[in-house]
């Protein structure tokens, strides 16, 4: 049965354009949730709410199998001010759709409408609204308020539109995908004092600068050559004046791998190399050190379906295995350790020099809508199947 996707294509083309003008933070999506629960509900859906908060969840049965399926969407937004300039730009100053997440959406429910009115599978579909995956791990969230136990799924999909990918290939790998995440605050005590008697005082900028030169060798020097990880300090601050010496440094670290044990080592490494580094200035260090999201890591089999499905949908030219698994994280990890699936990009590019997602002149290409709606569809089908 083949999709006329022109038959749904302004609908969900006005579907990510009002997501995109009305854009929420994670866990304060009510009117996102608003938004969605209503286009289920018309479509039939069995609609339940409340999980993390604005999670929305819609089943539809069709046939006799009690076989299942889970596609996951995420529908936050991002504290940045939107440079568009578009006509449907944010109406939420500060709050802009920036990672796509409005166009994600809207695929997936262009997706529920195409299968409730073909209603060409054999069991059981459950679409998952996701909130807060940028910040808060909504996925976590949900789970823990019993998603896969209120709603059983044989296996988990999700997809994330990439610029960076040429227009509508799809890029997978089995195994680890995307990195788990730790951030670090390291604030080193000092003693302040003017500046020009320096010895009266105990220099944080110094030990920072310093903590900071020793942490570029816990890489190169502690871990693995073959195990890839990243250590970033993002943020510096200390002191306001030239001519005085402040009394604390602080430091903001970003932290990937996808090894646990090599997550250990790096944290260790960190608490040792700053706290050492202070006692050699005779300071001292506070660390407030943060586990965020767990490497995501796909299941062979699924990865494996996925690919053949790609081939079949878009040809062989259009899909590929990526040589390595990228640094950023994605929550879609903790749904990945509960239930088998496939977390994979789709790409959006329309020019070598696109922004990048989390840029505030990003804007999710629309031109990918019918590929994502229709490729939602034709996977469920195809795993749903009529016998």
């Amino acid at each position: 049965m083949t999709i006329q996707f022109s038959n749904y294509m302004a609908d969900v083309l006005a579907t990510r354009h009002h997501l995109h003008q009305y854009p929420e933070i994670g866990l304060s999506e009510f009117d996102t949730s608003d938004y969605v629960v209503k286009q289920l509900e018309a479509l039939g859906y069995e609609v339940h709410r409340g999980l993390a908060k604005t999670g929305v969840v819609a089943t539809l049965r069709n046939g006799t199998s009690r076989k299942s399926i889970g596609i996951r969407a995420d529908f936050d937004a991002l504290p940045i001010l939107e440079e568009t300039g578009a006509a449907y730009a944010s109406k939420n100053p500060g709050v802009m759709h920036a990672c796509g997440h409005d166009g994600h959406t809207a695929m997936l429910l262009g997706a529920a409408r195409i299968l409730a009115e073909r209603r060409n599978f054999d069991g059981v579909v459950h679409l998952i609204f996701q909130p807060a995956e940028e910040n808060f791990g909504g996925a976590k969230i949900m789970m823990d308020d019993g998603l896969f136990e209120k709603f059983p799924c044989d296996a988990v999909f999700a997809l994330h539109n990439d610029p960076t990918i040429p227009f509508g290939k799809f890029a997978l790998r089995e195994g680890p995908i995307m990195a788990a995440v730790d951030e670090c605050i390291i604030t080193v005590n000092g003693r302040g004092g003017h500046g020009a008697e320096p010895q009266d005082t105990a220099d944080p900028i110094v030990c920072g600068a310093s903590i900071i030169m020793a942490l570029q060798t816990i890489i190169s020097r502690n871990i693995h050559p073959i195990d890839p990880s990243v250590i970033t300090v993002g943020a510096f601050h200390a002191g306001a004046a030239s001519n005085v010496i402040p009394e604390r440094a602080e430091m903001k670290l970003s932290i990937r791998s996808f090894d646990p044990k090599v997550r250990d080592q790096l944290e260790d490494r960190i608490r040792t190399i700053a706290e050492g580094q202070a006692a050699s200035y005779g300071m001292s260090v506070t660390l407030d050190y943060q586990r965020g999201y767990n490497a995501t890591i796909n299941h062979k089999a699924e990865t494996d379906f996925i690919r053949s499905l790609a081939v079949d949908f878009a040809g062989a030219d259009k899909v590929y295995d990526m040589d390595r698994p990228t640094m950023g994280s994605e929550d879609f990890a903790y749904m990945l350790e509960e239930r088998p699936g496939c977390y994979f990009f789709l790409g959006t590019q329309r020019t070598p020099n696109d922004p990048p997602l989390h840029h505030p002149r990003y804007d999710f290409n629309d031109d990918i809508l019918p590929v994502g709606t229709s490729f939602w569809v034709e996977l469920t089908e195809r795993w749903l199947a009529v016998k």
